[in-house]
C-alpha cells in the first residue's frame, strides 16, 4: 500500500542503548561477564515450563508508545519482529529493577481482566514470574479489545539498565504465552487495519523512525519493494540468503544460509567462520566479545558488504555497518545464528506481509 491511506503510525525514538547507558557509568564489562549475551537464545523452542526467553540486546535503541487499559497507562515498548509476546512491568513488581521503569496498576483500569495461570521468564540468570492478564491496548489510534499479555512481578537486575518498560512481540503465534493470540494478529482479526501487514523505518536519528501498520508507505524509501518468501514454515520472519560478497569475492553463505529478520537484535549476526571471514575482508580485529574493531580513520574506503537475497543484491556500505561508540569503532558483525537486526533495517525499509508469508526490503531514504 502506498501512501498514507487508512495507515497507522507509532513514532520510534532511537535513544540511548543499556549497553550505552552502562558504558557511560563504567559497568558494561561486568554486566557482559555476569550476563552473557545470546542473539539466538529467544528463538529457542518454549520447554514445558512455558518459559518465555527474555534475553535482550543491549544494543537495541528503538522504542515507541503504547497504552494498556481503560484509561490507558502508557509504556515506552521495544518492538520485536524475533517474539511474540507482549509483556510490561507490573504494579506489584518490587525488585530494585523495577524502580526506574513505569508500571500497570491493573486496578486502575476498568477492562483488566486477570488470567488464571503464571508464567515464567527465562534470563540467563535464573527464572523470574510473572501473571497473565488481558485489557484494550492502544497503539496509535487502534483500540484492540481483551488482548493478552504478561505482567511481570520480578525482574532480574539487568533490567535496571534498559530505557523501556517491555517488550512486543510481532512474530507469529506458537510461541506466545499459553497459546494466546499475539498483538498484531488481534488486529487484523478485528478489523482494525487494512493490510495484514506491518513495515519499520528506522533513522539513525534520533528521531524520526516510524512502525507503520497496515502497509507500507513509499515516503521512506526509493524505488521499488523487493519481495522475500519466507523460508521453511517456523514462528518467526526467516528467509534465505543466497551468498554475501564484498568486492564480488563470496565471503560468507558460500552454500546458502537460513536469515532471521529481527528488528530486536542490533547488529547482524553469522557463523563464527563466516562472520570471522567478514571482519577479516575489513581489516577488524575481534575483541574479547566477538566484534570487529576497526580503525576510526578513513572508514569510508571500506567495501560493501553484499546480501545476495532471492536474486536481488542489498549492498550494506561503511555507513551502514561501522558503529561509533566510547570505546572506538566496530563492524555491525557478530558471531551467533544468522540475524539480519537493526543494522541491515536501518538501510532498508522493512515490510513484514503476514497475508502473503514474506518479508520486502527497499531503500531507505
Amino acid at each position: 500500500m502506498k501512501g498514507s491511506v487508512c495507515l497507522f503510525r507509532i513514532p520510534l525514538k532511537r535513544g540511548k542503548s543499556a549497553r550505552q547507558l552502562l558504558e557511560e557509568r563504567g559497568l558494561f564489562e561486568e554486566y557482559r561477564k555476569k550476563f552473557p549475551y545470546d542473539p539466538a537464545a529467544k528463538f529457542l523452542s518454549r520447554d514445558k515450563l512455558s518459559a518465555v526467553p527474555m534475553t535482550y540486546d543491549l544494543g537495541i535503541t528503538y522504542y515507541g508508545e503504547i497504552g494498556i487499559g481503560t484509561p490507558p497507562q502508557f509504556f515506552k515498548i521495544i518492538f520485536d519482529t524475533g517474539s511474540s509476546d507482549l509483556w510490561v512491568l507490573s504494579e506489584s513488581c518490587t525488585s530494585s529493577a523495577c524502580e526506574n521503569h513505569l508500571k500497570f496498576n491493573s486496578s486502575a483500569s476498568s477492562t483488566f481482566q486477570a488470567g488464571t495461570e503464571p508464567f515464567y521468564i527465562s534470563y540467563n540468570s535464573g527464572f523470574v514470574s510473572g501473571s497473565i492478564g488481558y485489557d484494550v491496548i492502544k497503539i496509535s489510534d487502534i483500540y484492540v479489545e481483551h488482548q493478552i499479555f504478561g505482567l511481570t512481578d520480578s525482574e532480574a537486575v539487568s533490567v535496571d539498565s534498559v530505557p523501556w518498560d517491555g517488550i512486543l512481540g510481532l512474530a507469529f503465534p506458537g510461541d506466545g504465552l499459553k497459546g494466546g493470540t499475539p498483538l498484531f494478529y488481534s488486529m487484523w482479526n478485528q478489523g482494525k487495519i487494512p493490510q495484514n501487514m506491518f513495515s519499520m523505518y528506522l533513522s539513525s536519528s534520533i528521531e524520526d523512525s516510524m512502525l507503520i501498520l497496515g502497509g507500507t508507505d513509499s515516503s521512506y524509501y526509493n524505488g521499488s519493494m523487493n519481495w522475500i518468501p519466507l523460508f521453511r514454515a517456523t514462528n518467526f520472519w526467516n528467509i534465505y540468503i543466497q551468498s554475501i560478497t564484498i568486492n564480488g569475492n563470496t565471503v560468507a553463505c558460500s552454500a546458502g544460509c537460513e536469515a532471521l529478520v529481527d528488528s530486536g537484535t542490533s547488529v547482524i549476526t553469522g557463523s563464527s567462520n563466516d562472520i570471522n571471514n567478514i571482519n577479516g575482508w575489513l581489516g577488524a580485529i575481534s575483541n574479547p566479545y566477538g566484534a570487529g574493531s576497526v580503525s576510526c580513520t578513513n572508514m569510508e574506503l571500506l567495501p560493501d558488504v553484499v546480501f545476495n537475497i532471492n536474486g536481488y543484491s542489498f549492498a550494506l556500505p561503511p555507513s551502514a555497518y561501522i558503529t561509533k561508540s566510547a570505546s572506538g569503532c566496530t563492524t555491525g558483525f557478530a558471531p551467533g545464528s544468522w540475524i539480519l537486526g537493526e543494522v541491515f533495517m536501518r538501510q532498508f525499509y522493512t515490510a513484514f506481509d503476514i497475508g502473503n508469508n514474506r518479508v520486502g526490503f527497499a531503500q531507505a531514504v
